[in-house]
């Protein structure tokens, strides 16, 4: 039987500045580990902790732009993109624009702190 999902869940965010984070899908909001489906909205120049996740990442970005610093250098994602980041690759992402960026973040399995990984601050 199909589960209707009322609304998301807001959750705490890691980095330099408050970011909005909220599951629709996930561990926080309906107790799903297979996959996790959030919305995020970072303002300009938030940056978080990097890290090396155990779960794979698919990122569009709706608005703005999202950059994504990695082992071999930096991409730089715009709305109507995307960008997948397989697990165990160290990365860290940020909002560089004034304006922030608006995203969607699928994490298979789903995100749970303890399998981010996340460098020392």
């Amino acid at each position: 039987m199909p589960e209707r999902i009322a609304g998301p869940t807001r959750v705490e965010a890691a980095g330099n500045k408050p970011k909005l984070i909220d599951e629709f899908v996930g561990r926080v909001n309906n107790g799903e580990a297979a996959v996790s489906i959030a919305r995020m909205r970072s303002p300009g120049g938030w940056v978080e902790p990097g890290q090396t996740p155990e779960f794979d990442e698919y990122t569009v970005v709706l608005a703005g732009r999202l950059r994504v610093e990695h082992r071999d250098g930096t991409i730089e994602v715009d709305a109507g993109q995307a960008v997948v980041v397989r697990r165990g690759e160290w990365i860290r992402y940020s909002t560089p624009d004034p304006e922030g960026a608006e995203y969607i973040a699928v994490c298979l399995p789903a995100f749970g702190l303890e399998a981010a990984h996340r460098d020392p601050e």
